[in-house]
């Protein structure tokens, strides 16, 4: 399986697994499922610590690779999928998410089963 993870998924999984459902942390600990955090999440935190509202360690990007998450670019072609999606839900960055895991083919590991109204597979979280 291809699990792209959102923001919260994110930081649980990094700060803690526990507060994430067992179904979720055994796909994203499996080591046969392809595990990654999309640039625009990387974007959403940044916005977040920038703002005051959040902290992360220096070099989080690093700090994905420790945990066995691959970064995934937003391109182009994820932002014009982003627009032209129904409007389901108005959040930008679960858009983007949708986007992606649209044309990745991925599953998206979320708390927000609203998303899965676009017709992807969802794991909650």
């Amino acid at each position: 399986m291809r699990l792209l993870l959102d923001s919260h998924t994110l930081l649980w999984w990094m700060d803690d697994p526990s507060k994430l459902k067992p179904e979720a942390r055994k796909a994203i600990s499996d080591p046969s499922n392809l595990v990654f955090a999309s640039a625009a999440s990387v974007w959403e935190l940044g916005l977040k610590v920038s703002k005051g509202k959040l902290r992360l360690p220096l070099g989080f990007h690093s700090v994905l690779r420790e945990h066995g998450i691959e970064a995934l670019p937003f391109t182009a072609e994820h932002a014009v999928e982003s627009i032209s999606l129904p409007a389901v839900h108005g959040d930008p960055f679960d858009r983007a998410l949708v986007a992606q895991c649209r044309l990745e083919s991925m599953t998206l590991a979320t708390r927000d089963a609203i998303l899965g109204g676009y017709g992807i597979a969802i794991l909650a979280v």
